[in-house]
């Protein structure tokens, strides 16, 4: 079942934390630190009850086997952009455990569904470079690159 998350989720969301930290810590070790997460207990508690950043989980009979924080983003009478509201996918997680099973799928169309019933003109993400089981799925669920982040090492 997919629902928002709520506080009794926590535990479980901040173990998918981990996980998808370490996977980003190993692709980037310059950039990342292990064993942390991006968010904390008290931040996650705050995220769960903002209509602007909700946060969907996948409960599998009481325990999240996956997430997906999302944001709302709006364009309003810029000079250059048109008008345009987005929902983007700050970070989304299935269970190493539970990969293979369609959770990552369903999340990810719960997410269009939220995203259309929003009035979302479009679903927007990122995906690190080297991630390519991330990518992967992304191209399998009909995403294509809307612009592409570039650095130089120094």
């Amino acid at each position: 079942m997919i629902r928002k998350a709520d506080n009794r989720d926590t535990a479980g969301v901040i173990a998918l934390l981990h996980q998808v930290n370490m996977v980003h810590y190993v692709l980037r070790p310059d950039l990342f630190k292990p064993h942390t997460t991006k968010y904390n207990e008290q931040e996650l508690e705050t995220m769960f009850g903002d209509e602007s950043r909700p946060v969907f989980v996948y409960d599998d009979g009481g325990r999240v086997t996956g997430y997906a924080f999302c944001q709302i983003t709006e364009v309003r009478d810029h000079l250059l952009l048109q008008d345009i509201r987005t929902l983007y996918i700050d970070d989304i997680c299935v269970d190493e455990q539970a990969r293979g099973k369609h959770v990552g799928s369903a999340l990810y169309a719960h997410v269009l569904d939220y995203a259309r019933s929003v009035g979302c003109n479009n679903v927007t993400l990122n995906v690190w470079e080297g991630n390519e089981a991330a990518l992967q799925f992304y191209r399998k669920m009909g995403m294509t690159v809307q612009k592409t982040t570039m650095e130089m090492k120094l």
